[in-house]
């Protein structure tokens, strides 16, 4: 048997973007599972036998060959038989820049049967054959690439971005799983050009197959979500704000997201245009929109709501001064007879007397 490091270790450590943690993918070729098995390796893939390193974790996959029997990127069969060369597994693969191997440690010359290195010296997202077309992940995969590099100057190639096309056409995109788009959605959001991932769905035809419950948008709203250092929820409230909360939910419902995810944007779809004329508002309308925004009780979640406002250029600074205010309120300095109807009096006085002072 022989190792190989394969895909993104040596795509990047190229192009000189590798960390500490990038991830390391190891192909065998002439192996078998009872072998890796006896080795020590744990198999963890079902769909083709893949195998963690009894020390290190790494993943380690038998040398395969596929071939289409269905939709979707369950639909094929695996030859993982001992006679599948490295060239054959590189060979199926989705772009020339994740087609390169190399020694299992990282030594000797780069393995590169289909340019992947060219790929990336002109800065080329390029699928590797036409089999790329059988995988519709690939869409997502592709859009997250020229979105993470991007700042590299990385555009995709117009044939691979015609293949994508074909696969929206043909239906191939349409067996894409709920839990699938989600999670590459929110890898693209750790991108500083995350806007690039939905400019590449809206050019292929893919956004508007995966996401038929959301309104028509201008490609130009996507800015909003190339930020430096904002977390997940905030990028994904960014993307959805001018949505209603009814296109959200029906989103969330289908995508299967996490809960502060979907509740965040909600929020923010709700209160923003409120939040852009704060001070302009009566007491009990602030008093609601702190309530019904929980942002008196769950701190952390309000910071990420107010974020979002931030970057939607909307001044803060007064709802945070307020928020302050309310949150300093002491129960023990309430008369006591009717705690509920005094704690709602002496928050309406506090933001009568903060609204007057802002004037």
């Amino acid at each position: 048997m022989k190792e190989f490091l394969v895909g993104g270790a040596i795509r990047d450590r190229i192009l000189g973007v590798a960390t500490e943690t990038t991830e390391k993918d190891f192909v065998v070729v002439g192996s078998s599972p009872e072998e890796m098995k006896s080795l020590g390796f744990r198999q963890v893939g079902k769909e083709f036998p893949v195998f963690l390193h009894p020390k290190t974790n790494d993943e380690y996959a038998l040398a395969r060959i596929e071939r289409k029997i269905g939709k979707g990127y369950k639909g094929f069969e695996f030859d993982t038989s001992n006679s599948v060369t490295l060239e054959q597994d590189l060979s199926r693969r989705d772009l020339t820049i994740n087609a390169i191997a190399q020694n299992k440690d990282g030594t000797g010359e780069y393995i590169d049967p289909f340019d992947g290195i060219k790929d990336l010296k002109q800065k080329k997202i390029r699928h590797v054959s036409d089999a790329f077309s059988e995988d519709p992940v690939r869409v997502l995969r592709t859009a997250r690439f020229a979105s993470r590099f991007n700042n590299l100057g990385f555009t995709i190639d117009s044939k691979t971005l015609d293949l994508m096309k074909k696969m929206v056409v043909s239906g191939e995109v349409d067996a894409l799983t709920p839990e699938r788009v989600f999670k590459e959605i929110s890898l693209s959001m750790s991108s500083v050009s995350t806007s690039v991932f939905f400019d590449v769905l809206m050019e292929s035809g893919a956004y508007q197959k995966l996401f038929p419950m959301l309104e028509a948008v201008q490609n130009e709203n996507f800015k909003l979500l190339d930020k430096l250092n904002q977390n997940p929820e905030v990028k994904f409230a960014l993307w959805l704000y001018n949505q209603s909360t009814t296109n959200i939910q029906s989103l969330c419902e289908h995508l299967k997201c996490p809960k502060d995810f979907q509740q965040i944007a909600e929020l923010v779809s709700m209160w923003h245009h409120f939040a852009s004329e704060f001070v302009d508002h009566s007491p009990q309308d602030i008093l609601n929109f702190f309530l019904k925004s929980d942002g008196l009780r769950r701190q952390k979640r309000f910071e990420i709501i107010l974020t979002t406002f931030d970057n939607l250029g909307i001044n803060t600074a007064h709802i945070v001064q307020l928020q302050t205010l309310l949150n300093s309120i002491k129960i023990s300095d309430l008369k006591n007879l009717n705690i509920a109807q005094e704690l709602l009096e002496e928050r309406l006085s506090v933001i009568a007397r903060f609204l007057k002072s802002t004037k």
